[in-house]
């Protein structure tokens, strides 16, 4: 949108007490922690939209992008019993319990690689009977093997847990996968960052504290990585704004987060009794109040597998420039009810995309450009 066009539809906001905020977005000033519970608490989803799009576009243009890429998921047996958790089992003769072999890794890898994937995305259990050199070999052996691809493996706890059982620093584990042939960090585990939530939905699991450490310091060794919230479980409005402002002082920081991908909570099979999942306005305002507050952050993800086609497609005009990609085999969300596809073509996604009015384009882990739809 120009800046005339803006102006006039803000003017049509239906809660006036928004005002102020818009006036500095439209300005460009920083928003405040009270700014993002306002534009949380307000009524007028439309114009939240409006603003978010506006700074998207400001940003990007008219860009949406995805990537093609596939999930792996080693194992998922787990030394921590996250309450909101419906993937990880710490019973190894569960008879949901798996192992990947490396073998059955390369081999998920080589068909995304024939399918055209840029990028293999690895998240995992804490397998408490693997030992850090297993974690280095699936990264070393995918390198050798294909030697273009990028390598987006290991949250944060990962990242922890590697420290613990190796007895090495964050810098160390993280040089040691980088040699390795590790590209960048996902977000996961980042949950909610307040105290209070984590003691409720994952007690075992890291703190925002360590969290962030080992994200700053993996952009300290060149390491760009996501960041992530999950919300619409038991926290508040304050709790998620003051979790986005945390992210917001790290990227001051380092500069090294690429993407912030909102992560609506699914409810099934897990031990906190939560029945419904997230309502479509709480996702789409989610995503726009995430776009206004992070004005240092580059991308906003509308994550499809947790919200669904139809409402990340929407959110493509309510801040957010990504719909992530074809995936090609999701469990996580999946374990715990989504009600998306396991998977995405592309051709779909460039088709949501046109749709939503924006211009696809394929890119890379690090959003540089493979192909623009226009």
């Amino acid at each position: 949108m120009f800046s005339l066009d803006i102006e006039k539809a803000v003017s049509l906001a239906s809660d006036k007490s928004l005002f102020p905020v818009i006036d500095r977005v439209l300005s460009g000033k920083r928003l405040s922690a009270e700014d993002g519970i306002k534009l949380f608490e307000t009524g007028d989803l439309l114009t939240v939209g409006i603003l978010a799009n506006f700074v998207t576009e400001k940003k990007n243009g008219k860009y949406a992008y995805f990537v093609i890429n596939r999930q792996i998921n080693p194992t998922n047996v787990c030394a921590l019993d996250c309450k909101f958790c419906a993937f990880a089992t710490m019973d190894r003769n569960d008879p949901k319990a798996y192992e990947m072999s490396y073998e059955d890794i390369l081999s998920k890898a080589d068909y995304a690689v024939k399918q055209g994937a840029s990028e293999v995305h690895i998240v995992g259990g804490l397998h408490p009977d693997w030992d850090f050199q297993v974690y280095l070999n699936m990264v070393s052996i995918l390198r050798k093997n294909f030697p273009d691809l990028h390598i987006k493996a290991f949250t944060a706890v990962e990242i922890d847990y590697f420290s613990r059982i190796s007895g090495l620093s964050y810098e160390e584990v993280l040089i040691s996968l980088k040699e390795a042939g590790l590209n960048s960090l996902p977000g996961g585990g980042a949950e909610i960052f307040s105290p209070r939530v984590r003691r409720i939905i994952a007690p075992t699991k890291i703190g925002w504290k360590k969290y962030l450490e080992i994200h700053k310091t993996a952009h300290r060794l060149g390491l760009h990585s996501t960041v992530t919230m999950l919300y619409g479980h038991v926290e508040t409005y304050e709790e998620r704004v003051d979790h986005i402002l945390k992210i917001r002082d790290a990227q001051d920081e380092t500069g090294g987060f690429t993407c912030f991908i909102p992560l609506a909570y699914q409810p099934e099979n897990n031990d906190l009794n939560i029945t419904d999942h997230t309502s479509g306005v709480d996702d789409l305002k989610t995503i726009a109040v995430a776009r206004l507050l992070l004005d240092n952050l580059p991308h906003i993800k509308a994550y499809w597998v947790m919200i669904g086609e139809k409402i990340a497609q929407t959110a493509l005009n309510f801040g957010a420039d990504d719909m992530d990609g074809t995936v090609m085999e999701e469990k996580i969300a999946h374990f715990a009810g989504a009600k998306s596809p396991t998977q995405q073509q592309k051709e779909k996604l460039i088709r949501l995309i046109r749709e939503a009015g924006k211009i696809p384009v394929e890119r890379d882990t690090l959003y540089n450009h493979i192909h623009v739809y226009q």
